[in-house]
């Protein structure tokens, strides 16, 4: 074991030598074997020990992330946005931060969520990514849309739902995101410090809200006095179904009826 130690340290400095000069962040397979003049078994096996000991990260099969120099106590450990950011330049796909991550991140929910959550056209699941968890929700390509896009701390740009999507999604999705009724209550103060939100709300929900995401949205933004204009906007949505849906999905369906929304007011 000690006679091999040598030359796996210095097969890492030359891969860390190499990927420095050249200015790289990502190494797939086959990148690197015929540069250090070795082969694709020892690749592998140099990928193996780099990603295990912390020295780069597993993006996905066959492809690493690198950093820019060698990470101080040995451990590379990027943050969430540039894992997202060059995982999804790798799938060519269009992503969007949401859910209760974006929940956080806009003040309405205090709990920091250990999972990144968001929309995606091209993966679902769970994914563990280094020491990061992710839960990427797959999505028709119309329904991603309202970014808002923010640059961290680290200089690299994170794309989250707008705060109008984030708040329409808190409907849209509410099993999913186990967010009513608390949605409600984050659309009535919000709009309350925010006068301009309703319409972005309105607009948001006709774009991306299904026939009961409009009616629940509608129906509440009736309930503070929103602009008929506006309004009008949701009620050209509205089908022609005389059933009614419950406000609060999951309760007993019993209450004040609104035809006008085809709402059951049950909470």
């Amino acid at each position: 074991m000690k006679s091999q130690r040598p030359q796996l340290g210095s097969l890492s400095s030359r891969f860390f030598a190499y990927v420095q000069l050249k200015k790289l962040d990502i190494v797939r397979t086959g990148d690197i074997a015929p540069i250090l003049g070795i082969s694709a078994p020892q690749e592998r096996d140099l990928y193996r020990r780099l990603s295990g000991s912390g020295w780069i990260l597993r993006l996905k099969r066959g492809v690493y992330l690198v950093p820019p120099r060698i990470p101080a106590g040995g451990k590379y450990s990027p943050g969430a946005a540039l894992i997202l950011q060059k995982l999804m330049e790798e799938e060519k796909a269009r992503y969007q931060i949401c859910g209760p991550t974006a929940f956080n991140f806009y003040g309405f929910d205090d709990q920091i969520p250990n999972v990144t959550y968001l929309y995606n056209n091209r993966i679902s699941g769970n994914r563990q990514i280094g020491s990061l968890s992710f839960q990427f929700i797959k999505v028709a390509e119309d329904r991603l849309g309202s970014i808002n896009s923010v640059r961290t701390r680290e200089g690299v740009e994170a794309l989250y739902s707008s705060k109008a999507r984030t708040l329409m999604d808190a409907i849209y999705d509410w099993s999913r995101f186990n967010s009513l009724p608390r949605g409600y209550k984050w659309i009535k103060g919000t709009i309350k410090n925010e006068a301009d939100l309703a319409s972005k709300l309105i607009e948001v929900t006709a774009k991306y809200g299904n026939m009961a995401t409009i009616r629940r949205i509608g129906y509440l933004l009736d309930t503070l006095a929103s602009d008929p204009k506006m309004m009008n906007q949701l009620q050209r949505k509205l089908s022609t179904s005389n059933s009614l849906i419950p406000l609060m999905p999951g309760r007993s369906a019993k209450g004040i009826s609104n035809r006008k929304w085809g709402i059951i007011i049950n909470g």
